[in-house]
């Protein structure tokens, strides 16, 4: 068995690269793979999508989590606080092979009090074009869309 022979990278600034990340992919039969960190949390990655999501499933996976996570922290630093969210992905492929993603629709929906349409948009744009990397891992032709439900948190009321 051979050693892959690695190489680090230093930017233009002479600075080093960050780690690279790394996986860890185990076959588990037919078209069913566990995957994850070594030593870590790993998650069933199915072919067929009888067990697991499916390669495609977890790539549109990863692109929602990492728009989320970055919309919830944009909204928190502007002081309103998420309390519902969720996104609803939609991604159609073309019928020939490979059968890559030729557009990809976001739907969020957001519940919380205080948060202005304005401020939920601009935090889905930047996410989107600026700071999600799972999005700018893709192909840049790829046709990324969103909407937004936006509705505000049930105040809670009390009698007295």
């Amino acid at each position: 068995m051979t050693t892959p022979t690695v190489q680090q990278t230093t930017s233009s600034l002479g600075a080093t690269a960050p780690e690279p990340n790394r996986v860890l992919v185990q076959w588990h039969g037919a078209r069913r793979f566990d995957a994850g960190r070594p030593g870590g949390p790993v998650q069933r990655i199915d072919g067929n999508g009888e067990t697991g999501p499916s390669p495609v499933d977890t790539l549109l996976n990863a692109l929602a989590t990492c728009a989320s996570i970055d919309v919830i922290e944009i909204l928190a630093k502007r002081r309103t606080p998420v309390s519902t969210f969720e996104v609803e992905v939609e991604g159609a492929r073309a019928t020939g092979t490979p059968r890559r993603l030729t557009h990809v629709l976001l739907k969020f929906r957001i519940t919380g009090e205080g948060i202005e349409r304005e401020h939920a948009e601009r935090a889905i744009e930047l996410s989107i074009t600026k700071y999600c990397s799972v999005r700018d891992s893709l192909d840049p032709s790829l046709p990324i869309e969103w909407t937004l439900a936006l509705s505000d948190a049930p105040r809670l009321r009390t009698s007295g």
